[in-house]
C-alpha cells in the first residue's frame, strides 16, 4: 500500500502544474486506471441546480448525463459513500442502457465520492472492469485516498471555470 501512496504524491506534482479542468480531469482519470489497474474511468460532475451528475470525459463514449439518484454513481453521490459492484448486472441500481448504446461490458464497478472543503460532494469518481479479478477493501482504500488527494484540485478547477 506505501508504493500507491508513494504513486499518489508523485502525481500530486503533476496535478498541481495544470490550469484547465479537461487537462486536471484527464490525468485523474489516466492515473486512477493505472493505480487501479482498471479499463475505463469516468469522472461525473454534481450540478445541483440542475439535479444531474454529468461527465466531461468518459473513457469511450462521449458525455454523460444522469439524474443526480440514478444508478450505482447515483447512489454514491446521494449516500456520500464509496461503492464496490462486481456483478453490476445483478444490481438493480445499474443502468445497462450506457453499456447497450457503447457496446462496452461492464464486469465490475467502484465509485467513491469527491469531497470539497465544506465535505459536500462535488463529484464520483467510478472505474469499471478490474482487469485482473473483482474490487476489493484495499482498492476501496487506494481509490478513497486518491479521491481524497485530488478534491482540492478539483474544487480550485471547478471554481475556476464558473469564473
Amino acid at each position: 500500500m506505501i508504493q500507491k501512496y508513494n504513486q499518489i504524491a508523485e502525481f500530486g506534482k503533476k496535478l498541481m502544474s495544470l490550469g484547465k479542468i479537461e487537462n486536471s480531469l484527464e490525468l485523474i482519470s489516466d492515473e486512477a486506471k493505472e493505480l487501479l489497474h482498471a479499463d475505463r474511468c469516468s469522472i461525473f460532475i454534481v450540478d445541483a441546480q440542475d439535479k444531474i451528475l454529468w461527465t466531461k470525459l468518459s473513457d469511450g463514449i462521449g458525455r454523460i448525463v444522469i439524474s443526480l439518484d440514478a444508478g450505482i454513481v447515483g447512489d454514491t453521490y446521494q449516500s456520500a459513500k464509496p461503492q464496490v459492484v462486481n456483478s453490476p448486472y445483478d444490481d438493480p441500481r445499474f443502468l445497462p442502457n450506457i453499456d447497450k448504446k457503447s457496446g462496452y461490458i461492464t464486469k465490475n464497478i467502484i465509485t467513491v465520492p469527491i469531497f470539497d472543503s465544506k465535505r459536500e460532494v462535488i463529484g464520483v469518481i467510478q472505474l469499471l472492469n478490474k482487469r485482473r479479478g473483482d474490487y476489493d477493501n484495499n482498492d476501496l482504500e487506494a481509490l478513497t485516498f486518491f479521491a481524497n488527494y485530488v478534491s482540492g484540485s478539483l474544487e480550485l478547477d471547478l471554481i475556476n471555470e464558473k469564473l
